[in-house]
């Protein structure tokens, strides 16, 4: 895997992160506890399955701190919060994808993604409710989503298999990124009260963890293949991926 930046890359991060900046920016009016409606993710997926890891992970990393800075201008906690798991989201999708992922991964992934989510929130949506939390709809919209993320991400990989890295890569990336994303609001909320009101309390880590996963999962998987595949058609040169 290369790590050293070529001209055509600087460029490549130059301009994913500007827009990746600018379309988040636009979704801003709407958020959890402080985290943005990104469909923007995208934009820096995209990126990553193009140019590599390194170039994906560099502009969702400047990307969302110029996001930020434009939305609430807390450089901190953009710094501790928004920065690294923008980074490694990216960066395993354009490393992952690069790999030869068979469809029994893909299906192993998904099976245990399912397991996990599905079972921790209903768990801890019950008691979320019960406390006023989130309403009733809100909890049935986003199990709806989240399941149906899950099976278009399973139908894409038995239908399209030139996909089925960029699946998995979308699951192992979503899941790290919005992980670390949920827990570090966690523990760093107290630190930055100014900006939350109250601190994040731990019962509000998996409702984040969620929210993360239905509100971006979409986008990367649905509007990215047909983007990837439009910009490597019209620039024959940019299909450099090596699976190994």
């Amino acid at each position: 895997m290369k790590k050293k930046l070529t001209t055509q890359d600087i460029a490549a991060i130059a301009i994913g992160s500007a827009l990746y900046a600018v379309f988040g920016y636009l979704t801003a009016g709407l958020s959890f506890l402080g985290v943005g409606f990104l469909p923007a993710v995208v934009i820096p997926a995209v990126f990553a399955a193009i140019f590599g890891p390194w170039v994906g992970g560099i502009s969702g990393a400047i990307g969302i701190f110029i996001r930020d800075m434009l939305v609430h201008g807390n450089a901190p906690l953009s710094l501790v919060a928004g920065v690294p798991p923008n980074f490694i989201l990216f960066f395993l999708i354009g490393y992952i994808y690069t790999k030869n992922i068979n469809l029994k991964h893909v299906l192993t992934g998904i099976t245990l993604a399912t397991i996990g989510l599905l079972t921790t929130s209903i768990i801890i949506f019950p008691d979320m409710t019960t406390l006023n939390m989130v309403s009733n709809t809100t909890v049935i919209i986003s199990l709806t989503i989240l399941t149906t993320s899950l099976a278009a991400i399973a139908i894409v990989s038995i239908y399209w298999k030139e996909w089925q890295s960029y699946a998995i890569g979308t699951i192992i990336g979503q899941i790290t990124g919005g992980l670390l994303l949920s827990i570090t609001l966690w523990l760093v909320s107290p630190m930055f009260l100014s900006y939350f009101g109250t601190p994040v309390t731990a019962i509000m880590v998996l409702p984040l963890f969620i929210w993360t996963i239905i509100t971006e999962i979409p986008f990367i998987l649905i509007a990215g293949p047909p983007i990837i595949k439009i910009v490597q058609k019209s620039f024959p040169t940019l299909q450099h991926k090596n699976k190994n």
